[in-house]
């Protein structure tokens, strides 16, 4: 590991590093660090490159193995002073296979390639190399976009004693996968040594997920059909399923996941929950809902339950789109399922009930709201007194008016200029005369607009209408 010392970077290399210093963690910020660790990492940071080791030695510290990887987890930012440290320990006690893994990941992490390499022989010759060392020096190399340098670490492991099976292919198909836009160069990887090496689930799985990032739906169904050739089906490789259908439905191809899922569902691959409450998400995002609700329909048949918030949403979204027969249908089966609707529950149907100007059936659906203790809100009784009057169904409106004051269902005052202007339009001038005195009383806000548009209706029936007007008109005002 010679020639390491705490360089600038270069242009090419500062995005990486900027990279590098969000992702590891100074002493400084580590709220449960040893003192004896933090003593060290002072020491490090502070003490000049030639006088790190008498530093050191004048602390009195033993370097045990613990503390040694304890210190290289916070040395990132300064490796030169990182190795100093290590060399030290290094005559103290002989260093654990994951301090050298450590020492390996720092160096390559900080583009320091030569002594990386230093660090891997003398690793070899302590016989302590394994995968995980070639792990981290795969992950150093896609991460500066040096694909071929990684592949090429790949090649050389059994040079050093490490045996290339499915586990190293699956670690450098992942950190090639990890970068953006590099699936294809994955699959030259993977194209090439599979013949060599058979590949596993989790290797499909790798590519799967790296299709579904750059939403790649062809190079994905190419993918998953070789998977079930080379593999065949099973459950183990649910997750590799899950990021396939996913991916069909995030490319707007749902019908294909649909026929991918009966073929799953003969092979007892069926997928849970998780892809389904994915995919439910992305569909609702395209307010897509005849495919949602197929979705939904395979995965209660399936018995995938779901809960509160998945029936919420689901019955949202078909609200919007004006779909309250399977809005209904879902509210009915949720007991049976063991999800209990809500308020939220009842107001998304009533509200689009409202919408649809289903006059009958929103009178009913109220009725069924207060019975199971689930009031409608401020909002939706605004809206279903306008709808109900329009629908000359007043009786229904007074009705939920008539609610709202029981059970204080505020604010008032949309609701209450709705029904004033409601008995208005239909000519009862009694009863507006009878519930603006209410209103009044209780300080509820009566528009002006709603006040001239009543002097209006008023002025026009006579005389003695008039006055009745000019008698609201007057406690109105001094309101």
């Amino acid at each position: 590991m010679e020639g390491v010392n705490n360089r600038s970077p270069g242009r090419k290399a500062t995005l990486k590093l900027e990279r590098l210093e969000n992702q590891f963690q100074s002493h400084l910020d580590a709220p449960e660090i040893s003192s004896s660790a933090r003593t060290i990492c002072e020491i490090l940071t502070r003490a000049s490159p030639h006088g790190i080791e008498s530093a050191l030695n004048s602390t009195g510290i033993s370097p045990s193995t613990e503390l040694v990887c304890e210190v290289l987890k916070f040395c990132y930012h300064y490796p030169s002073s990182a190795v100093k440290f290590f060399r030290w320990a290094g005559k103290a006690h002989k260093h654990s296979a994951y301090a050298w893994n450590l020492m390996v990941d720092l160096l390559g992490k900080n583009q320091l390639f030569d002594p990386m390499w230093d660090a891997v022989r003398s690793m070899k010759q302590e016989d302590m190399l394994s995968i995980p060392t070639f792990v981290s020096i795969f992950g150093s190399y896609c991460n500066l976009a040096r694909f071929d340098e990684a592949i090429m670490s790949f090649d050389v492991m059994d040079r050093y004693g490490v045996q290339q099976d499915v586990v190293a292919v699956n670690s450098l198909l992942s950190a090639i996968c990890n970068e953006e836009n590099q699936t294809e160069r994955a699959l030259e990887f993977f194209e090439r040594i599979r013949t060599k090496i058979l590949p596993d689930g989790d290797s499909f799985a790798i590519l799967l997920e790296g299709w579904e990032k750059e939403g790649n739906v062809a190079q994905a169904i190419h993918t998953f059909g070789e998977m079930v050739t080379s593999i065949g089906w099973s459950p183990q490789n649910m997750s590799a399923y899950d990021t396939f259908l996913t991916t069909l439905v995030r490319g707007e191809r749902v019908d294909e996941a649909i026929k991918f899922l009966g073929v799953m569902k003969g092979n007892s691959c069926l997928p849970g929950l998780r892809f389904f409450s994915t995919a439910l998400v992305i569909l609702i995002k395209q307010n897509n809902s005849p495919h949602a609700i197929a979705l939904w329909d395979i995965m209660v048949s399936s018995g995938s339950l779901p809960d509160l918030t998945m029936y919420n949403t689901m019955i949202g979204l078909l609200c919007n789109n004006n779909d309250i027969d399977n809005a209904f249908r879902l509210l009915d089966e949720m007991p049976l399922n063991g999800a209990f609707p809500d308020s939220l529950t009842y107001n998304m149907i009533f509200q689009c009930l409202i919408k649809k100007k289903k006059v009958h059936e929103v009178g009913k659906f109220f009725l069924e709201m207060i019975k199971n203790e689930m009031p409608p809100t401020h909002s939706n009784c605004a809206m279903a007194i306008t709808m109900l009057f329009e629908g000359y169904d007043p009786e229904a409106a007074i009705e939920i008016w008539n609610y709202m004051i029981e059970n204080d269902i505020k604010p008032f005052d949309v609701s209450a200029n709705a029904l004033l202007l409601g008995l208005c339009n239909l000519g009862r001038f009694s009863d507006i005369r009878r519930f603006a005195d209410d209103m009044l009383d209780r300080r509820v806000s009566i528009y002006e607009s709603t006040m001239t548009h009543l002097k209006n209706a008023f002025y026009r029936e006579g005389r003695a209408a008039r006055d009745k007007f000019d008698s609201i008109f007057r406690r109105w005002k001094h309101c």
